[in-house]
């Protein structure tokens, strides 16, 4: 009886111990690899027909939005081009970047809607970016070595959250501009004026502010920059360039530089937003877009806005999406009016995708010709969807609409890349390819 029974446990322990390694297996492998890269050639025909007009719409519609159009982007990539998941992502990257550069241009001359300052928070874009780029940093290192099926379910539940997050938050600006726009109506019979009476934009910040006259007056640029605040921007983009260029020139991967290199970005990243965070802290600056509401904060406050735009960043250099799907609702439920939210959350971009999109081509992610191709087309996307949008909220008195903007684009994009995260798990279970952790160290040798 007794041999029976350390037999029977001899067998479930050898049992259990098979399944743990099968596990492991699945899991890492340090000489496999789930990726191997698809780069089809330029060629004229319906595919890049269609997938320029696709990339159009997704960067006009993500401009506006202030999210880059990365979920509609790496979809039309990897399903109509032809391209393999990540090397999609990193193209994405190229486009988000050159679709911000054009909008920050756009925005740079332009006044909040409501108060007398840009419609760039520079200050609000000083806490968030530091972290932005450091977690694009981890994101992209993420995105070389996690398996497409980790960031399917990722996207899935953070795409969804945001969208409905942000839908709420559009239905009550809505409200909110829709009785404003009652009351404006009510005043012009009140005073007597005709029908004929010009009526301008409505605001929808949540402070409900009065239209501010500066809105439609041009600024000339250098007047219209907080230049102190942009400096230390471009000192933190400058910083993690250097380090990127010295990391590939002079080290190998996984060496002791090289990680000693990577960890340099988190000292920069988090010396500057604890900067910006403490003159916050006291009142010594202000996030002045938002009225009443940024002139206080608490240290949880600060650090939950902070680790917010590290996870925008780390999700954003993982999926290559530009990270203001998170910013976007983060901004609105700050208090931030939809305009300076999409203009503020798209400036930051501009400094993380450029930097996204040198590491992925140090990293040779992504062939050149295609890149400055689809590239162009969001930059020029982007000028037509800004132009666009913007008379649509003259017209309307509606700034909402940037908001169900976002909401749509972020919701679209769930579907398109979660559908497609999906189908590759299918097709590689199918299969039977690895669908385990990529080793870094082995990545390009």
């Amino acid at each position: 009886m007794k041999t029976e029974e350390i037999s029977f446990f001899n067998v479930t322990r050898e049992s259990e111990h098979d399944f743990l390694t099968r596990a492991l297996n699945f899991l890492w492998q340090s000489d496999e690899s789930g990726y191997h890269h698809v780069w089809p050639d330029i060629e004229f025909g319906w595919k890049i027909i269609l997938g320029t007009f696709l990339g159009f719409c997704g960067a006009a519609f993500g401009s506006v939005g202030g999210v880059g159009g990365g979920g509609i982007f790496v979809p039309m990539l990897s399903l109509i081009i032809g391209f393999d998941p990540k090397s999609s992502t990193a193209i994405s990257k190229c486009m988000i970047m050159g679709a911000a550069l054009l909008t920050v241009y756009y925005n740079l001359k332009l006044r909040h809607p409501t108060l007398s300052m840009p419609i760039i928070d520079y200050d609000l874009a000083l806490l968030i970016q530091p972290m932005l780029m450091l977690g694009i940093s981890i994101g992209v290192v993420f995105n070389v070595v996690f398996p497409d099926w980790v960031v399917t379910i990722l996207l899935i539940v953070l795409f969804l959250g945001t969208s409905t997050k942000a839908f709420f938050k559009g239905v009550e600006t809505w409200k909110k501009e829709t009785i404003m726009i009652k009351e404006a109506a009510r005043r012009l019979e009140t005073n007597g004026y005709g029908a004929d009476t010009e009526y301008k934009t409505i605001p929808s910040g949540p402070n409900g502010g009065a239209e501010n006259d500066t809105e439609e007056k041009p600024v000339t640029i250098l007047e219209n920059v907080h230049w102190k605040e942009f400096g230390l921007l471009v000192f933190v983009w400058i910083s993690f360039l250097v380090i990127q260029i010295a990391k590939q020139s002079f080290t190998t991967t996984c060496s002791t530089a090289y990680w000693i290199l990577n960890f340099l970005q988190i000292p920069i990243a988090i010396g500057v937003t604890a900067y910006e965070a403490t003159a916050l802290f006291s009142g010594r600056r202000v996030i002045a877009s938002t009225g009443d509401h940024g002139k206080s904060f608490t240290v949880s406050q600060l650090a939950i806005y902070c680790f917010f735009g590290l996870l925008a960043g780390v999700v954003g250099g993982l999926l290559g999406l530009g990270g203001g799907f998170i910013m976007g609702p983060l901004f609105l439920e700050l208090g931030v009016p939809p305009q300076v939210s999409s203009a503020t959350a798209t400036f930051a971009m501009t400094f993380s995708s450029s930097m996204s999109v040198i590491e992925y081509y140090l990293l040779k992610r992504f062939p050149v010709p295609y890149a400055l191709y689809l590239t162009l087309v969001a930059t020029i996307a982007a000028v037509v969807g800004q132009h666009i949008v913007r008379r649509l909220i003259i017209l309307f008195g509606r700034a909402s609409l940037i908001i169900f903007i976002l909401t749509f684009t972020i919701f679209i994009s769930a579907i398109s890349l979660g559908g497609v995260g999906i189908s590759n798990m299918v097709y590689k279970i199918q299969n039977h390819e690895y669908m385990g952790f990529d080793n870094i160290c082995k990545y390009g040798s």
